[in-house]
């Protein structure tokens, strides 16, 4: 708690709000049911039993016991929360009557709000929920009526030293959200839940206003994980920006680093594209493994193979991937398709270089993160965001981005190529009777790059690339040819 300002008990929320909440005002926490509005609202209450101040949750629709279920359900106590249901308000109240549970639709409106009121002043708390006010417009029946009993909900809060979140399920509300409503309050925040067409539903929160401060707007993805909710804030690059080096990277193979005039650079990405096969990600691991062995930390994300059949796979090419990762060098992480935001995945990434300090990055595949958000919209955005951070950060990226077909024309899902800073482009070509591999630089802002094609293997021994093929044409539409002599071809290592 710093100045005027108080935690809402969320890490990432605090984030999206540079703070947190200016104290002693009304919020309005609204979402459809499922969105996970108890679960902050009890992280906003915990927050201020951690400051040692009094708390009150009031619930008109839910049970003690339900909201106890909540909290357990995350191994959360609710020891230090004041709780208080409309079942035992008569016992509140001390009346004498005879009842022991007291609907709340069996009350009058203003009997609520006096219940409520009594409440408050006993307690003297300084964080107050109130939940919900869907039970209130259906008491009050009357709209006009509503937004007089919340007005003077507001005027009785106003002058006293507490911070009150208020939460709205939507419902009963033919328009979805009220605009009175949002105009009452001093601050709106906003969650939804989506419901996909294949995997986990998405959750996403928005703070929609929040007078006299300066929050992070637009969407920001969320989950609701045991511990609490996890909060992804939007990444904003210009606002992570350091140094840049402009450092080469190397591969270890001095052909290979010559295609591209020493090897990217520092805080660029590069985009290795071509048919399936030809070994787009073992040359990215080429250069991985040159990096730990430099001493260097890296960060794998596999979206397509499993991680098992990836180091099995590098270990057949001379690479040993379990060596850097036994070293403390290397990271690979699993991403699962069906469970994935495009919030949870860019923090994941921000993880990777602020808390250990990652110098490469390589994303396998780009076709597995379209797969993984499949209804995500301005994709491209989203990763011209990364990449920007990540350059920012002197990270080099590597990112694999299969074309779909194996020869012919070809197209990619994803076209990043105009936001990658380096392009390179392998084919299938045949000679001799034999299928081979070509490789090309296509483009390279960090410098200048080599416009020749030349052949590549990768076997046993490794990643080994050829002179220049002069007499290969055709690369370009999709159907590579080589009609030289046979003389520039690799043949067997011996």
């Amino acid at each position: 708690m710093t100045g005027t300002t108080i935690s809402t008990g969320n890490t990432g929320l605090d984030v999206v709000l540079k703070g947190g909440l200016p104290r002693n005002r009304l919020y309005l926490l609204e979402g459809a049911p499922g969105s996970g509005k108890t679960t902050l609202a009890i992280e906003f209450l915990l927050a201020g039993v951690r400051q040692g101040e009094r708390v009150l949750y009031i619930t008109l629709s839910e049970t003690k016991e339900e909201i106890l279920a909540v909290a357990q359900s995350h191994g959360w106590t609710l020891d230090g929360v004041d709780i208080f249901e409309f079942s035992s308000a008569a016992d509140v109240l001390g009346d004498g009557r005879d009842q022991s549970i007291l609907h709340s639709w069996e009350m009058e409106l203003g009997q609520t709000v006096q219940l409520i009121e009594t409440e408050v002043e006993r307690i003297c708390p300084t964080r107050v929920v109130f939940d919900s006010l869907s039970e209130m417009r259906l008491l009050a029946q009357d709209p006009l009526r509503y937004r007089r009993q919340v007005l003077a909900l507001k005027q009785f809060f106003a002058g006293r030293d507490i911070t009150v979140l208020l939460i709205d399920d939507l419902s009963g509300h033919a328009e979805g959200r009220d605009a009175h409503l949002h105009s009452l309050c001093h601050g709106v925040i906003t969650l939804e839940r989506l419901t996909l067409d294949f995997g986990a539903a998405r959750r996403r929160l928005e703070v929609q206003k929040l007078r006299g401060v300066d929050f992070v707007a637009g969407y920001h993805d969320m989950a609701i994980r045991r511990g609490g909710i996890h909060v992804y804030p939007r990444l904003i690059a210009a606002d992570r920006v350091t140094t840049f080096g402009g450092e080469a990277v190397g591969s270890g193979i001095a052909e290979l680093d010559a295609l591209m005039g020493g090897g990217p650079l520092r805080g660029t990405s590069t985009l290795i594209t071509g048919p399936a096969g030809t070994g787009k990600t073992t040359i990215a691991l080429q250069f991985l493994d040159a990096a730990c062995a430099r001493g260097e930390r890296c960060a794998v994300f596999q979206f397509d193979e499993r991680i098992g059949t990836l180091l099995l796979r590098a270990k057949a090419f001379g690479i040993d991937l379990q060596s850097h990762i036994d070293s403390g060098c290397l990271t690979i992480r699993q991403v699962d398709p069906a469970e994935l935001s495009p919030g949870e995945f860019a923090a994941a990434v921000c993880d990777e270089v602020e808390d250990r300090g990652t110098r490469m990055i390589v994303i396998d595949s780009l076709n597995g993160y379209l797969a993984a958000m499949p209804q995500e919209k301005q994709l491209i955005l989203q990763m011209h965001e990364l990449l920007s951070y990540l350059g920012q950060r002197d990270v080099a990226t590597f990112l694999i981005n299969p074309q779909q077909g194996l020869v012919g024309t070809m197209a990619n899902e994803l076209n990043v190529s105009y936001i990658a800073d380096a392009v390179l482009l392998l084919r299938f070509f045949e000679a001799d009777g034999r299928i081979r591999k070509a490789i090309s630089v296509l483009k390279n802002r960090g410098g200048l790059h080599e416009d020749s094609i030349r052949e590549l293997r990768i076997d046993r021994d490794g990643v080994r690339v050829g002179a220049p093929l002069t007499g290969f044409k055709g690369v370009l539409t999709g159907t590579p040819e080589y009609v030289g002599s046979a003389a520039p071809l690799m043949e067997e290592r011996a």
